[in-house]
């Protein structure tokens, strides 16, 4: 007998504010230990579905449960961490003050050095007020208050708008330690090649409902062709022999490079090989998210 991993759980949910449907009838399960991003253009319905996860709005029908209970329970509210897009601090406060304020929320939670830690700020910098912080380090503070309650969940919106490279890279280290730890966490972003490097999971929302729902390298395989490009010379008798390889969707020369666009890139390697055609420096890539991201919703726009 196993044990159910769910920690989300929508069922059949929507919202609807007045005429207009922001979520339409939307299932879906979210397990223990998860990295799951949240996708779509503005105006999509994924930040309505987040605040239903969070208990702070209700659906107009369906069910949502978080933990196994409704959203806004208490003891829901204890085990999650949220970090909002909005950066806000208390002024006339010290970080180290606000970190000891809001430790003092939470019935166990985590030590004051550890989520001083997590704030990445340096030892002086956590007796300046916070108000005196940059925006970068507001975001990073937020974080490390996120974190105060030693939450299971963790929902983060937007999560790394106005962080230096640096301290991005040092989030999401933090956030793949944290899923290995058991953490489930949900974010959205606008940054698509971040969801594709730490999300095992992406739900794209389009006008209110999921329209892509799997792992990066599943929405990118079923979408976006994959390429195999190759050094050659621009000799016209090379390039017609390039024109008649099968299996190619489309050819691309960009200087000395040519870029060629297929579904069956193994196959047109092979092909290459055994006709010996006279190239260089052979890559093969899959396509980007953001490429399957912006060919699903035309798609769907044209079907519309």
């Amino acid at each position: 007998m196993t044990l159910d991993s769910t920690v989300i759980h929508l069922n059949n949910v929507s919202k609807q504010f007045g005429s207009k449907h922001a979520v339409k009838h939307i299932s879906l399960k979210i397990t223990s230990g998860s990295v799951v991003a949240i996708l779509g253009p503005n105006g999509a319905g994924k930040t309505t579905t987040m605040k239903m996860m969070l208990g702070l709005s209700n659906p107009s029908s369906g069910e949502v449960t978080v933990l196994g209970m409704t959203p806004d329970h208490k003891q829901v509210r204890q085990r999650m961490g949220v970090m909002l897009q909005d950066v806000s601090v208390m002024d006339g406060l010290t970080v180290r003050e606000i970190i000891r304020m809001v430790r003092s929320y939470y019935p166990a939670p985590l030590d004051a050095d550890v989520i001083e830690a997590l704030t990445s700020l340096a030892p002086a910098a956590l007796n300046r007020r916070a108000e005196k912080l940059s925006g970068g380090q507001k975001r990073s503070l937020n974080f490390a208050l996120a974190m105060a309650g030693a939450p299971d969940v963790l929902f983060f919106d937007e999560p790394t708008v106005g962080m230096d490279s640096e301290t991005r890279r040092h989030f999401w280290i933090q956030i793949r330690a944290l899923a290995k730890q058991g953490k489930t966490i949900i974010f959205t972003t606008h940054y698509l090649h971040e969801a594709d490097e730490a999300a095992d999971r992406i739900i794209l929302f389009n006008e209110g409902s999921v329209v892509a729902d799997g792992t990066p390298d599943c929405i990118k395989g079923g979408i976006t062709k994959r390429t195999l490009s190759f050094s050659c010379s621009s000799n016209s008798n090379i390039r017609t022999q390039i024109e008649s390889l099968p299996g190619i969707d489309q050819i691309e020369y960009r200087k000395d490079r040519c870029i060629l666009h297929a579904q069956d890139t193994d196959a047109l390697i092979r092909h290459i090989i055994t006709t010996q055609l006279p190239v260089q420096e052979i890559r093969i890539e899959a396509g980007q998210l953001d490429d399957a991201y912006a060919t699903l919703l035309q798609t769907i726009k044209e079907d519309h």
